[in-house]
This record gives structure tokens, sequence and C-alpha cells, in this order.
């Protein structure tokens, strides 16, 4: 059964590409940053995230990449969501594996835990 797809994930609203002005002052805040995390090859596609933290807080992870065609669609729309509620919740990888999306789910954890460490 194949596992996941190019969906985008509804947790979290980081645009990876702008930072927040702080407020009042027109300036971005330099305690918010976005990182993108290695891309992860499994068994039906890659799987790729973007976390966006506030200090050393994770306030959101968006999917940028997952498996995708056919059911593997499916399966990532319906897991990559979850994924991404768990890491915010945990404000870490260590996040359970979406049942019937295994590989999804430990592509996932691995680029996410590389977007941690290279936040720091």
């Amino acid at each position: 059964r194949p596992d996941a797809a190019p969906a985008p994930s509804t947790a979290g609203s980081a645009d990876p590409g702008t930072s927040p002005a702080s407020p009042g002052t027109g300036t971005p805040d330099p305690t918010r940053a976005t990182v993108t995390g290695s891309v992860v090859q499994t068994r039906y596609g890659p799987v790729q995230v973007a976390v966006t933290f506030t200090g050393t807080h994770l306030d959101a992870v968006q999917t940028v990449r997952s498996p995708s065609g056919g059911e593997s669609s499916q399966v990532s729309a319906r897991a990559t969501p979850l994924l991404a509620q768990e890491a915010v919740r945990a404000q870490s990888a260590r996040i359970d594996t979406v049942s019937g999306a295994t590989y999804t789910s430990e592509g996932y954890r691995e680029s996410l835990q590389a977007a941690i460490d290279a936040r720091g």
C-alpha cells in the first residue's frame, strides 16, 4: 500500500520566506525563524518539512514535500497534518507513527529532527 503525497499541511501558517515584524518597530523579529529540514527519501517518495520557531519554541511544521501518486497522495493528506500537530504538541521529533503511513511518518520525523538540529 503506497504511503502518502504532496499535501500541504494545515498545521501552522508560517511563510518560510518571511519573518513577521516586531510590534511597533517595523523590523524583523530576530527570535522567529523558519528552518527547512533535509529531504528524506522513503519507499514511496521524498518527505521534507519546514519548522517555524520563536526562540526555542516550535510553533508550526509545514510539509514541503511528501510522497505522491495514487494512494500515496491520500495517505499524505491524512498523515501530515496529524504529524505536524503532534510535533508542535511534543516540541520535538519524538512523535508517534501514523497508522497506515509508516514510511511517511519515519521520513517526517527524520526531516523534522534535521530542522530542529539545524536550529540549534
